[in-house]
C-alpha cells in the first residue's frame, strides 16, 4: 500500500504550477520592473554594510559581526524567491519542478527562521551593551559572538527538516497549480488528495513555539533595554541609545508583524491574496528596508559606508 502510494504520488506530480501574479501584459511588466528594482537595490544596501563591516576595523565587534551575517541572510533570503518569481513573469507555464518547489519551501523558511534567532541575538547584544556596560567586554568576546553566529545559522537550517520531509510524503493526484509566487506550505497542503490535519497542526505548532520564543526573548531583551535607557541623565546618551535600539525595534516590528499574521493561525486558513501580500512584505519588502533603517539611524555605520564609497571613487580616479 505504501510502495503504491508513493509512486501514485510522484508519478501523478513531478513538477508545479506557480500562477503568480496573473494579469495584463502591461501589469506584468510594471511588476517584473518594481520586484527588479526592488531586488537589486536590496542586494546593493546589504552588501554595502557587508563591505563596510570587512573594511572598516572600527566596526570589527560582535554587534557589526552580526549585522553583517543577517545582512548576508537577507542577500540569501530574497535569492531563494525573487529570481524565480521574476522569471516566471514571461514564462508561460510558470513551472518548478516537485524537488525545486521542496528546496525553496526549505530554504525560504530555512533563512527565515535564522532571521529570528540572529535578530535574538542582535537583541541579546544590545541588553548586554546597555544594561551590563561594565561586563559586556567580558561576556560578548569575539568567540562568543561567532558562536552564537554559527549556533543561529545551524538552529535555522535544522528546525524545517521535519515538516518539509512530511509535506513532501502527502499524495498530490493530480492538482498541481498552486496560487501563490513561492512554495508555501498552506496552498501545498491544501493540494494533497487526502486531508493531512496532523501535518498541518505540527507545522502550526512548530512556527508558533519558533515565533513567539523567539519575539518574547527579542522584545524582553528590549523592554528591559528601555528601562536603563530611560534612566541614563544625560540627554545625548539617551539619543544615542534609543537611536541604535530604534532602528532594531523598527526591523523587528515590521518583520515579526508581518509572519504573525501568515503563520500563527492554521495554514490553509489566509485567503491567497492575503498571503501573496504578507509574504511579499516579509520576504521582499523587510530585506529592502532593512539596511536602509540600520544606515540612517547609525552614526558609525553612516561614517563607515562615505569612508568605503569615498576611497572606492578615488581609487576609479587614480
Amino acid at each position: 500500500m505504501k510502495n503504491s502510494e508513493r509512486s501514485n504520488h510522484s508519478g501523478s506530480v513531478s513538477e508545479f504550477v506557480l500562477l503568480g501574479f496573473p494579469g495584463p501584459w502591461e501589469t506584468q511588466i510594471f511588476l517584473f520592473s518594481f520586484f527588479s528594482g526592488t531586488y537589486i537595490l536590496t542586494l546593493i544596501g546589504n552588501l554595502s554594510i557587508i563591505c563596510a563591516v570587512n573594511l572598516d576595523q572600527k566596526l570589527h565587534t560582535p554587534m557589526y559581526i552580526l549585522l553583517a551575517n543577517f545582512s548576508f541572510l537577507e542577500i540569501c533570503y530574497v535569492t531563494s524567491t525573487v529570481p524565480n518569481m521574476l522569471a516566471n513573469f514571461f514564462s508561460e507555464n510558470k513551472i518548478i519542478s516537485f524537488t525545486g518547489c521542496f528546496l525553496q519551501f526549505y530554504f525560504f523558511f530555512s533563512m527565515g527562521t535564522t532571521e529570528t534567532c540572529f535578530l535574538s541575538a542582535m537583541a541579546y547584544d544590545r541588553y548586554l551593551a546597555i544594561c551590563q556596560p561594565l561586563h559586556y567586554p567580558t561576556v560578548m568576546t569575539l568567540l562568543k559572538c561567532k558562536k552564537m553566529v554559527a549556533c543561529c545559522w545551524v538552529c535555522g537550517f535544522s528546525s524545517y527538516l521535519l515538516p518539509v520531509y512530511l509535506i513532501s510524503q502527502l499524495p498530490f493526484c493530480d492538482h498541481n497549480t498552486i496560487d501563490h509566487f513561492i512554495c508555501d506550505p498552506g496552498p501545498l497542503i491544501g493540494l494533497s488528495c487526502v486531508p493531512a490535519p496532523a501535518t498541518e497542526i505540527i507545522f502550526s505548532v512548530l512556527n508558533s513555539v519558533l515565533i513567539f520564543s523567539t519575539f518574547l526573548f527579542t522584545t524582553s531583551s528590549y523592554t528591559l533595554v528601555i528601562r536603563v535607557v530611560l534612566k541614563i541623565p544625560s540627554a545625548e546618551g539617551r539619543r544615542k541609545a534609543f537611536s541604535t535600539c530604534g532602528s532594531h525595534l523598527a526591523v523587528v516590528s515590521l518583520f515579526y508583524g508581518s509572519i504573525m499574521v501568515m503563520y500563527v493561525s492554521p495554514t490553509s486558513g489566509n485567503p491567497a491574496g492575503i498571503q501573496k501580500i504578507v509574504t511579499l512584505f516579509y520576504s521582499v519588502l523587510t530585506p529592502l528596508f532593512n539596511p536602509l533603517i540600520y544606515s540612517l539611524r547609525n552614526k558609525e555605520m553612516k561614517a563607515s559606508l562615505k569612508k568605503v564609497f569615498g576611497s572606492m571613487k578615488f581609487g576609479q580616479h587614480v
